[in-house]
């Protein structure tokens, strides 16, 4: 078999999209399907500073460099939730990146910033780890873009990530976050705008990237994801992609082009009045729809001395 493109030594085969490349043909193909997301969704411009959430893991980091590669004005934020020596590697990795590359790196500390980590807020909250940790990172991204001056959050959340959530949000036909699943959020009501720029490529790819670019990431999926239905959704639909090749695109994209407009009213139905009455949260001045926003909450409750536990999980690869 032969690169689609130069007819060169093939490195990877993508049957959803029936081609092979060589290994400088198959990052140019992924940076093309990152401009593609991009223009489709409007989901930046050229001149807009982006702020890049970086977790150490491949897509996050795959991401900031196709950014860069693409001329775009990036900079990344990377999160310390003190899950013991899984956090430390995740910084780590992220501290090499940009160091290597000369590009800007943010980092902030739960544990320095507010005295909690995500086990201890798992432990003080008595719910799942995920929880608390979806709520710090959103926070604290909103808040470091919004004082930075950033256009625009991106994440790294890849075409599996997107179809999975979309499986199980279908699987319930939970309307208010089918309202949600799209891959841009615009600003509004003080929060910045959020964009997803990997929808058009899956896990195998962009570990494939990280590779063909030198890009060394933490492997280990996060050893608080135990449980996590979403992998198990993942699984689901690795074994659909088996049988037939690009059954993830055409779920995700096919929802997209064909539904999504179908549960608009239920944003309407669960946002409209509460869109209204958003005020700054009396403590941290961040919007919310109370007087004290969840996250303030969440501090008051978890930022207290609590032993924790953590088991790695070294068999999990990270998405």
């Amino acid at each position: 078999m032969k690169c689609r493109v130069c007819k060169c030594h093939v490195v990877i085969e993508l049957r959803q999209h029936n081609s092979a490349f060589c290994a400088e043909h198959f990052l140019a193909f992924c940076r093309r399907q990152v401009e593609r997301a991009v223009d489709k969704f409007d989901m930046f411009r050229p001149d807009d500073k982006i702020l890049v959430a970086v977790s150490g893991g491949k897509d996050s980091l795959a991401l900031w460099d196709m950014l860069v590669e693409l001329g775009y004005d990036a900079d990344g934020l990377v999160i310390g939730l003190g899950i013991g020596e899984y956090s430390e590697a995740s910084t780590e990795f992220a501290r090499t990146f940009a160091r290597d590359r000369g590009l800007t790196l943010h980092e902030y500390s739960l544990d320095a910033e507010h005295g909690f980590t995500v086990p201890s807020a798992a432990q003080a909250t008595k719910r799942v780890p995920c929880s608390s940790c979806g709520l710090s990172k959103r926070h604290i991204f909103d808040s470091v873009a919004t004082s930075g001056g950033y256009d625009v959050i991106v994440t790294g959340h890849n075409l599996d990530d997107e179809a999975a959530v979309l499986f199980g949000n279908v699987s319930r036909w939970q309307r208010e976050y089918l309202a949600r699943q799209s891959p841009v959020l615009p600003a509004a009501n003080g929060f910045p705008r959020k964009a997803k720029p990997l929808v058009r490529l899956g896990e195998r790819e962009m570990a494939a990237y990280c590779v063909l670019s030198n890009i060394e990431y933490v492997v280990e999926e996060c050893p608080m994801a135990a449980g996590n239905k979403h992998l198990e959704y993942k699984g689901l639909l690795n074994d659909m992609e088996v049988a037939s090749p690009g059954a993830k695109h055409a779920f995700y994209f096919g929802f997209l082009d064909r539904a999504a407009d179908l549960f608009a009213s239920a944003q309407d139905e669960t946002s409209g009045s509460a869109e209204d009455v958003l005020s700054p949260c009396s403590v941290c001045g961040s919007p919310s729809s109370n007087d004290i926003c969840s996250f303030c909450k969440l501090v008051s409750l978890a930022a207290v001395p609590v032993e924790v536990e953590i088991t790695a999980r070294p068999d999990m690869i990270d998405k």
